[in-house]
């Protein structure tokens, strides 16, 4: 398939790192995992119960250190040459897997300090955290342009039959195909969450049995209904 020709440009921004982070501190636990604990108690202390706007310059100043530092750039270079060695093919994969085109041509990568990698559907971006290896950042970009390609085509429909949080378990554990399917690229394994352990287990049965990424969500739709 893969007719698209897509791809992924890396890039640093301070401004949405510095939203990042605020909203790493003020939302919830993500599927029972504290994304603040990566973050400095002064950070979290700035960010607590206030607005982004109100914060912002304080946020700013506590992270230009980390922010103005050469190394970022170092950073996002390196991981623009080696993404680029394996686009091609994680792209033909992944159609090949989801049975669906890369609904858009163009994707853009973020780095981030606050270890929580968010992704935005309607402006095609998600992030990668600057404190994961060089490998675990590819990993990072396959796992994020899933939940892409997921939340674009599946998610709508998967919501009117088991709801919201059913869905979003569901987007989390199909990743566990990215450890059958796409390790050879980055070599390291996508350790899902460990509240979607039983439902990655479930998905990567099914897909050992029969490699068919419609059967499977059919099969997963029963699975979610049931548990």
């Amino acid at each position: 398939m893969y007719t698209l020709m897509s791809s992924v440009t890396f890039k640093f921004d301070k401004n949405k790192d510095l939203f990042n982070i605020w909203e790493t501190v003020n939302s919830n636990n993500s599927f029972g995992t504290d994304f603040k604990k990566n973050l400095s108690s002064r950070l979290i202390e700035i960010s607590k119960g206030r607005s982004f706007e109100d914060c912002k310059k304080e946020l700013e100043e506590a992270m230009k250190k980390v922010h103005d530092s050469p190394i970022i750039k170092l950073y996002i270079k390196n991981i623009n040459s080696m993404w680029e060695i394996i686009e091609k093919e994680y792209f033909k994969r992944i159609e090949k897997v989801m049975k669906k085109p890369i609904y858009i041509k163009k994707f853009t990568g973020y780095l981030t300090t606050a270890g929580k990698c968010p992704y935005n559907l309607k402006e095609n971006w998600f992030m990668i955290n600057l404190f994961s290896s060089d490998l675990g950042a590819l990993m990072t970009t396959g796992h994020e342009l899933m939940h892409l390609q997921f939340h674009h085509y599946y998610w709508n429909n998967f919501e009117k039959e088991v709801g919201k949080e059913k869905t979003a378990d569901l987007k989390e554990a199909l990743t566990v195909l990215l450890n059958l399917e796409f390790k050879d690229l980055w070599f390291i394994e996508d350790p899902g969450y460990e509240k979607h352990k039983d439902l990655r287990n479930f998905v990567s049965d099914e897909w050992k049995k029969e490699k068919d990424f419609d059967l499977l969500l059919k099969k997963c739709i029963n699975y979610l209904k049931k548990n």
